[in-house]
Parts: C-alpha cells; structure tokens; sequence
C-alpha cells in the first residue's frame, strides 16, 4: 500500500481539521506515493525511536508529537538531524497531536477510560472552523469526472464516510465576452444550460488543492466555485473529558487505578485545600492529556473534584486545589503515551495487511530517581 492509504486511515481516525490552529499534523515527511509495510508507533521521533524504526524495517512512523513543529529554514544534520535522517532513509513521518486529542476515542478518551468515567464529554467543545463547504456548477455530463478529482483532492470526508456530497439541478446562464471560448454556445450571445450543483465538505487547508483539481477536471473555461466557511460543532470532538465515575472511588483507589493503567510507580499529586486522602469519595472527575493544566478551571466549573493531566505549572496547581480540585500529573508524555496500544488495535482492524508496531524505546524524557 502507499504512504497515502495509510496517512488516509490516519485522518479518518483523527481529522486534521481537529488540531489546534497552531498545531502543524498531517504527513510531515514523506512521499505519499511511497509504499508501506510496517508503520511505528511513538510519541516522540528521537534518534533512538529513528534507529528502531529503521532496524524494524518500517518504511513509516506516526509520531504523535510533530517532527516539525517551529518553522525550519534548513533541512540538514545539523540543523534538523530527525528530519534529515528520516528523510534520506525515505522514512515517511506522519504527526495526530491534537487532532487525535480532540477526537472521539482518541488520547482523551482513553484518559477517560484509565478514570472509568462514564457519559465523558469534551471540556473544551471543538469548534468545526478548519471546514468550507465547496460548491461548484457543472454540466451533467461532467460530474463524475469533476466529483471523482475533488474527492481525490481531500473534499468529501466526514467522519468514516469518504465521498460524501450532494447534487441538486437547475439552470445556468451566461453571456460569454467576445475573447472567451466557451463550451457551450457563442460569445455575445445568452446561454441557458442545464447543470448541476455539487457541493463537499473540505478543510480549509485543502481548499486550494480542490479547486484546482476541480478546474482541471471541468470542461468550462471559466467553471463557477464557491467556499463557504463552516461553523459547526462536531459531537464529541473537542479537548479534555468530563464525566461522572462509574462508582464513586476514593482518591488513594483511583490513585492505584491510574499507576496500574499507566505502569507508573509514582505519580504527582497536588491535593485540594479542603481535602484529605480520607476526605469524601469521588464521583466526578476529570482529565487531559499533555500540557493541559490551564485547563482546570473547566473541570471545576463543571463539577469535577479530580483532574488527570500530563503537567501543570505551579501557580495553576495552587489556584486548582484552591477551587476544590486535587490534581494529578504524570509527566508530559505519559500521559499521551496510552494511547498508542489503542491506536495499533484500531489501525490493525482498518488494514489488515499493514503491520503495525509500537515503539520501545519511545519513553518520556524524565524520571523520579
């Protein structure tokens, strides 16, 4: 299969139109006509995680956190020496962050998993604003060709729907100017021509891309294409979760329940001021994975007691236990990095033939020693 059927599957898991504006996912190294057999798991790329892959026999890595994050001015061994590396030996890199965050049965629902939440819903609704919806006018006899170029382009997805779109009919006129070489009719003269409407959903991103496969593909000289921008809000999509548990617990029990998750043998604890390890069960809680601790006013405002992270700063952690919330982190990467076991299920159940693998020596930078 190619790097493209594969960067294909990861976007229907996690649809880029998902990430945070300054979040750069997607196929960040590669050629999408380049042919895979194995792909790797891992949440950083480092030179170590690289040398594994390669020794793997991978032909592709899906690196949660980007390979390429800050503007780059050169691609050398110096100056990038991942992506120099990973380049040269035609590795392709593909990155979800925040788009595997924000999506359903992504890296925050399985947080919610690790808590037993039940009913999790975002903290942070996604709102849809990376969408447009392209319109274009087109000859009956031109649809399929025109349709079959915009959806190749990356119009048409939604969701684990692919080629989605809606025609209608009607009337189209013009009078084309003394220069032009219409399709149909003369110029100087009025033209009534019947045609359809197609419209698709497209990310914002691919816009461009779409519409110059669409002029490709049309047979007028001067084909009519509209973009309207979308503001809609995906159901569950979003991120952090939110939910009740499914029996309350006390705090040193869901303590347990999340290093036995994690594999941790320590996690960061900051207790609210109200409260002691004895203090109450918990029946509502909440978490986000990575650097999400400025999000702890949401889980308070929304009942939660707990909240599960992957790092805070200090005076946030002061100001959350001052609102009622003990906190727990567990390191940047920990947190994120439960995701990947899930992630390899659901990709080996979507591609059977691709050999999907997990990395080893993918760990997080810190330990308690």
């Amino acid at each position: 299969m190619k790097v493209a059927d594969v960067a294909r599957e990861l976007e229907a898991i996690a649809p880029l139109d998902l990430a945070a504006e300054w979040d750069n996912v997607g196929l960040l190294v590669g050629d999408r006509q380049g042919s895979v057999e194995k792909l790797m798991l891992c949440v950083d790329l480092t030179e170590a995680v690289l040398a594994e892959a390669v020794s793997a026999k991978a032909q592709m890595v899906m690196a949660y956190h980007p390979v390429i994050f800050k503007t780059i001015s050169r691609v050398t061994a110096d100056a990038a020496p991942v992506v120099y590396a990973a380049a040269r030996r035609g590795l392709a890199v593909y990155s979800m962050h925040t788009a595997l965050d924000s999506a359903p049965g992504g890296t925050n629902d399985v947080l919610a998993e690790v808590l037993g939440l039940v009913g999790a819903r975002p903290l942070e609704a996604a709102h849809d604003h990376h969408r447009c919806k392209i319109v274009v006018f087109v000859p009956a006899n031109d649809l399929a060709n025109v349709a079959e170029a915009a959806f190749a382009a990356g119009a048409g997805r939604i969701g684990e729907y692919q080629d989605c779109a809606f025609f209608s009919h009607g009337i189209g006129t013009f009078v084309a100017g003394r220069a032009a070489q219409p399709t149909v009719g003369r110029p100087g003269q009025h033209e009534a021509v019947e045609e359809v409407r197609f419209e698709a959903i497209a990310p914002i991103a691919r816009v461009a891309d779409v519409a110059m496969a669409i002029r490709a593909a049309h047979s007028y000289e001067e084909p009519a294409i509209d973009v309207y921008r979308l503001e809609h809000l995906p159901d569950a999509c979003g991120m952090g979760r939110i939910g009740r548990l499914n029996e309350p617990v006390d705090e040193s029990a869901l303590v347990e329940r999340i290093k036995t998750a994690t594999g941790l043998k320590q996690v960061w604890i900051a207790r609210a001021a109200s409260k002691s390890p004895s203090h109450g069960p918990i029946t509502v809680a909440a978490c986000a994975a990575g650097s999400a601790g400025g999000m702890f006013e949401a889980a308070a405002s929304g009942g939660a007691t707990f909240y599960l992270t992957g790092e805070m700063r200090h005076h946030d952690a002061l100001a959350a236990n001052a609102a009622g919330l003990t906190v727990a982190c567990l390191g940047h990467s920990n947190s994120e990095r439960l995701t990947l076991q899930h992630l390899a299920k659901r990709l080996r159940k979507r591609i059977s033939d691709l050999k999907v693998a997990v990395s080893k020596k993918d760990a997080d930078p810190f330990e308690i020693v």
